[in-house]
């Protein structure tokens, strides 16, 4: 079984296929790296795609220890996932947890990222919805706690952004709903109160975004509420950021609609690959509307 070890010693599982450019995915709270697959599918035709599972998701390690868990080694494991494969750069695709990876990872190791896509990002980051978002992730560690896993993926997997999977595409829906109870209880319980808890809220980091400069696509379902106006924050500080928006999609769209998320990511990467991703053009940034004083 492939492994790599982080800083820290954890190993973490990781698959590859295809050769040429290397394009890494990052996996969400709910999915491991086998959510990836019509994208490993896809991208491998074209490029070295690589996926991986997060620590805390077997078969990588399971650190016992919530401490060992947080928002920067969620970043730094990326980087410790190239660096065993002995490479410099690649281009950076995550969704919600791994969305903000992917963003820290530009913060952490911007040399590094080809490009950033940052998909489905921004859950408890709104003004007002952190305390809630932080008491849900308490309340979702006592549930894995004391119903385990099972259990708690007949209830997560029908979350408000979710339903829209089930009823697109029914088969693929109750094959996510059976990875997720098969994760482990203690892995998820130590990502919610280490990584997804304690995270800091992108509002808090605007300077950061401002600075940023690698190639960014956010890309977002518009039925994914929680993730609209983040969205929108983040196209409006970084400067080298595009804003897509996938319609009639909830939180999980590489599995909800992997042809238009696969065409979305691609088209982006090409651009990049081919030296045409802009910065935004001073002139777009004015306090009139129309140019006209």
């Amino acid at each position: 079984m492939p492994l790599a070890t982080a800083d820290d010693g954890v190993r973490l599982h990781y698959e590859e296929s295809g050769s040429g450019i290397p394009v890494i995915f990052v996996h969400e709270f709910a999915g491991d790296h086998r959510s990836w697959e019509p994208q490993m599918r896809h991208f491998a035709r074209r490029y070295r795609a690589i996926c991986y599972a997060a620590r805390g998701y077997p078969p990588s390690d399971v650190p016992e220890d919530p401490a060992r868990y947080s928002q920067a080694r969620a970043a730094d494991d990326i980087a410790a996932v190239l660096d065993h494969l002995g490479i410099e750069t690649a281009h950076v695709v995550g969704l919600s947890m791994g969305g903000f990876a992917t963003l820290h990872f530009g913060f952490r190791h911007a040399a590094r990222a080809r490009s950033l896509c940052v998909a489905g990002c921004g859950y408890g980051a709104e003004t007002g919805q952190r305390e809630k978002f932080r008491a849900e992730a308490d309340a979702i560690a006592a549930f894995l706690d004391s119903e385990g896993m099972a259990r708690f993926a007949e209830k997560y997997a029908y979350g408000p952004t979710r339903v829209q999977f089930e009823a697109k595409d029914p088969r693929g829906f109750a094959e996510f709903k059976q990875q997720l109870a098969e994760h482990s209880a203690l892995g998820s319980r130590n990502t919610q109160l280490g990584v997804q808890r304690e995270r800091p809220s992108l509002y808090d980091l605007t300077a950061e975004m401002q600075a940023l400069r690698v190639p960014t696509l956010v890309l977002t379902g518009d039925e994914d509420w929680p993730c609209l106006q983040p969205g929108l924050l983040m196209k409006q500080m970084i400067p080298s950021a595009a804003l897509a928006v996938m319609p009639n999609a909830g939180h999980t769209i590489n599995i909800e609609d992997p042809d238009a998320f696969n065409r979305i990511v691609g088209e982006f990467i090409a651009q990049v690959d081919a030296g045409r991703w802009p910065l935004r053009d001073p002139r777009a940034v004015s306090g009139s509307i129309t140019g006209i004083k």
